[in-house]
Order: structure tokens, then C-alpha cells, then sequence
């Protein structure tokens, strides 16, 4: 099973005014798209509105590793990806 895109990130705690602990995840710092990206591209859809987690799917073979494909293209907004119809999108490399 593949690790998570917050598997890397620390798990923090806090006390909150109440004196409860609060636990979070530390910031998650993106990667180049470049460091993960690997030489295979996928287009996304001509005509129908198309989903991050449908290309992933299709692609990769796992609608689950979408952010995947959202890092190697450097998206802070995994959704604007979509937004193209016949847009290449590049796929991460075979880390998978």
C-alpha cells in the first residue's frame, strides 16, 4: 500500500485555552512537480467535464493517488488541473 500525502508530516499537540490537547499535522512543503514527475503524460478529457481522481485512475490505475499526478504538475488548486479539456498533464514517475 502506498503512503499517504501526509504520511511525511509530523503529528503535532497542542493545549488549547480549555488545557485539552489539540493534535495536527505540521505543514506539508510540495514538491517540485519536476522531482516527481516522470516522462508519461495524460490528457485530460475533450469533451466531458473530467476529475483529477478519473484521470489518476485511468492513468495510474488508482483514483487514490490523484495528488500524485496534482504534485507532478505543481497545483496548489488540484481542481484547476481539470479546467483544460485536451490538456496534458504530467504523471509522477513510477514511485508508485
Amino acid at each position: 500500500m502506498n503512503a499517504g500525502r501526509y504520511a511525511s508530516c509530523a503529528q503535532l499537540t497542542r493545549q488549547d485555552p480549555w488545557g485539552r490537547s489539540v493534535s495536527y499535522l505540521a505543514i506539508r512543503i510540495l514538491p517540485l512537480g519536476e522531482s516527481v514527475a516522470g516522462s508519461a503524460t495524460a490528457r485530460v478529457g475533450g469533451s466531458e467535464v473530467d476529475r483529477l481522481d478519473l484521470i489518476a485512475n485511468r492513468a495510474i490505475g488508482d483514483p487514490m493517488q490523484a495528488w500524485r499526478i496534482a504534485d507532478a504538475n505543481d497545483a496548489m488548486d488540484p481542481f484547476s488541473l481539470c479546467g483544460v479539456a485536451g490538456a496534458a498533464l504530467n504523471l509522477p514517475a513510477s514511485q508508485l
